[in-house]
């Protein structure tokens, strides 16, 4: 998929706040340890950095949700995210996003954090962030 096709999607996925566009998901793609996982309907933009991943963020197409992709996805840059060196993985998402809290707690991510006021809505106040964190590493 394109950055203008990923763009389209991420503003579908997240009508509610500013999408992303496509020259800043193309930015983001230039950069070292930056990649993305996706198919017609969905994808996930991850980062690695040493022994560290982060999800940047995941977009389902509105109309496609609670089929599976974005847990698919998850687990499919995990998986990437560990065999390029990460031993964890961490992402922020709006403690009002109960969906999206649900299917990362049932994939063995832990909250470690709120941050306040972080994400913005178009016409609501300030929402915060729930830090979640997970390891890769299995024992």
């Amino acid at each position: 998929m394109t950055p203008q096709d990923l763009a389209r999607l991420h503003a579908d996925a997240f009508s509610a706040t500013r999408a992303w566009s496509a020259p800043e998901i193309a930015e983001l793609l230039s950069q070292p340890g930056v990649f993305a996982i996706a198919d017609t309907n969905s994808f996930c933009l991850i980062r690695t950095v040493l022994d560290e991943a982060e999800v940047l963020t995941i977009a389902t197409a509105a109309a496609m949700r609670r089929q599976g992709l974005a847990r698919t996805l998850l687990q499919r840059a995990e998986t990437q995210a560990k065999e390029r060196g990460a031993a964890t993985i961490f992402l922020e998402v709006a403690e009002d996003n109960v969906a999206a809290i649900t299917l990362y707690t049932s994939s063995g991510y832990s909250q470690i954090g709120r941050r306040s006021g972080y994400y913005l809505p178009k016409d609501a106040a300030p929402i915060a962030a729930l830090v979640l964190r997970k390891s890769l590493i299995t024992t």
